[in-house]
């Protein structure tokens, strides 16, 4: 039996743009197609798909189709056939792996097996597999992901992999999330073409950095009420973790989450306290949203004090009305920014090094953490075009 170049796939795509926002993408997760069933049109399209998208593996039932796929994607066999790894009926010369039912597998320990947990006797027997089996594929007949979580669990430090079955896109998206590390590899049956590069992109998430400069603090004006909005998160933030957020799109400062020890209140490290209403927040994928226009469930851009960031979701945004305090810097290459904030000592700004700076004491002087694009902004999208912010 041949084997392929690599037991697992991990791609790195790195961009940087203009704007100071690197987008790497990275997985150790892997995925696999099934493409038995498909009419042959489909079918080559769904192989080119994956080949082109770098997915691990190829499943069929026909050696002929695993025949002329090149040596950068793993030939999966699967055969239904009681002993197959051993029958003279199957022509597994071009396979590097031969996928058998449970059920169908010969004594000897096979390389790969098909697993159907429905029940708690085939729940028993998926742990069991997972602890000697090279590679064991998993389809769970129930909607929950509790025997998932069981499986991988009792998976950990067993130097196999798991293949978990997707219904569809969502599916795979929970399932590589499941316990935090998910299943090792997903396995879809696509439809079309465009499935394989949906999974390509689950398995691809971004992860930005954002390139942050040194912000100098030049005034700070108390200006009175108006409306401020709390940003909580679905996510536990860090000490030096915070949002971008600002006046003006040509500028944000780094704000800190209500991770520190305040006196008269508990620590919140799911929130920021951002900013007034008309702010703007950057958001994933190099946008910018106004404060007053987030909603729970939204995604945005969690960034620390060196640059490196992830999406978080929005659980709530709270808008009530606060006294204001306006804290204007300037950038290394001259730009003026705003931010403006609640005016309590409490709300926070972060600094270098992660350095904590409540808002009531900022001094001209201070050296503050924000973004200076260099794009301008329309729509929440950047855009090169002249653009005046006061």
């Amino acid at each position: 039996m041949s084997s392929t170049t690599s037991n697992e796939i991990v791609v790195t795509d790195q961009i940087i743009p203009e704007s100071g926002v690197t987008h790497e993408r990275s997985t150790s997760h892997f995925g696999w197609v099934d493409v038995r069933g498909l009419t042959d049109s489909v079918r080559d399209a769904v192989i080119a798909a994956a080949l082109n998208y770098g997915l691990d593996g190829i499943i069929s039932d026909d050696p002929a189709v695993l025949r002329d796929l090149p040596p950068t994607v793993r030939r999966i066999l699967f055969s239904d056939t009681t002993g197959a790894v051993d029958s003279d009926e199957t022509d597994s010369s071009d396979a590097d792996l031969v996928l058998v039912n449970d059920a169908n597998s010969p004594e000897h320990a096979p390389t790969a097996v098909h697993v159907v947990v429905s029940d708690a006797p085939t729940l028993s027997r998926a742990c069991d597999l997972v602890r000697y089996t090279p590679w064991t594929v998993l389809t769970f007949t129930d909607p929950t992901k509790i025997p998932l979580e069981i499986v991988i669990a009792a998976a950990e430090n067993s130097g196999g992999k798991t293949v978990t079955v997707v219904n569809d896109i969502t599916d795979a998206e929970i399932v590589k999330l499941v316990l935090e590390h998910g299943s090792d590899g997903l396995l879809l049956a696509p439809r079309h073409a465009d499935d394989v590069v949906a999974l390509a992109a689950i398995l691809t998430p971004s992860a930005d950095r954002v390139q942050l400069s040194h912000l100098t603090v030049t005034g700070v004006e108390h200006i009175g009420m108006g409306e401020r909005a709390c940003i909580d998160t679905c996510s536990l933030l860090e000490l030096d973790e915070g949002c971008l957020i600002g006046s003006f799109a040509s500028g944000m400062f780094l704000s800190c989450s209500e991770t520190h020890p305040l006196p008269y209140m508990p620590t919140r490290p799911f929130r920021w306290n951002a900013g007034a209403v008309h702010s703007y927040v950057l958001t994933p994928d190099n946008r910018t949203r106004y404060v007053s226009e987030l909603r729970a469930g939204q995604p945005i851009l969690a960034v620390r004090s060196d640059g490196t960031a992830r999406e978080v979701r929005i659980g709530r945004v709270k808008i009530e009305r606060r006294p204001l305090i306006s804290i204007t810097a300037t950038s290394p290459d001259g730009k003026v920014i705003n931010v403006i904030a609640q005016d309590d000592w409490h709300v926070r700004l972060l600094g270098p090094g992660g350095s904590v700076n409540n808002v009531t004491e900022l001094r001209a002087g201070d050296v503050l953490l924000g973004y200076v694009p260099t794009e301008a902004r329309h729509v929440g999208l950047p855009i090169t075009e002249f653009c005046d912010e006061r």
